[in-house]
């Protein structure tokens, strides 16, 4: 018998995860559609919900982060875009959720920035690298700009954002 509570618990913590990702996609594509154009594409706070995601889901944050992102640039118009970002998105929500991943204890300031960061690293080197491939070196170091004011106003948005996260018990 406990066998089967046990199999029903572990049922209903994997179909909130999925609820959650969801969910958190949707909000990752919401974000992402508040988009500021650019020279060569769009800066969005997309970023600071994935993020936030990750903040809340740990390293699941991965669902959320690649697609919702990814239909994103479907919907705007940028095919050549899509799979690159599926797997840069996708790697900035599982690397601050490995980082974020939820210890015993509330994580320190420190942490939510460092995740935040190391994220947003991901992001700049990983467009770059994606930008620098396809179109050329002038074009790459021209995207560097806006991705870093994206990166930034993710992270003064998505770290006090994630206290309230918390606080709130999404």
């Amino acid at each position: 018998m406990s066998e089967n509570k046990e199999t029903g618990k572990k049922r209903k913590s994997s179909l909130h995860l999925i609820a959650a990702c969801g969910i958190m996609a949707a909000f990752v594509f919401l974000g992402t559609q508040l988009r500021i154009p650019t020279s060569i594409g769009y800066m969005n706070l997309g970023d600071a919900v994935i993020l936030a995601a990750s903040y809340v889901l740990g390293p699941a944050a991965f669902f959320p982060a690649a697609i919702g992102s990814a239909l994103s640039d479907l919907i705007a118009g940028y095919p050549a875009y899509i799979v690159p970002t599926f797997v840069i998105k996708g790697l900035m929500g599982v690397v601050a959720g490995l980082i974020m991943k939820p210890p015993a204890h509330e994580p320190k300031l420190f942490m939510r920035i460092a995740a935040g960061i190391v994220a947003e690293i991901i992001m700049v080197s990983g467009y770059f690298v994606f930008e620098y491939f396809i179109y050329g070196s002038a074009p790459a170091v021209a995207s560097v700009p806006f991705n870093l004011i994206q990166a930034g106003a993710a992270l003064i948005i998505a770290v006090p954002g994630s206290y309230l996260l918390r606080k709130i018990r999404v």
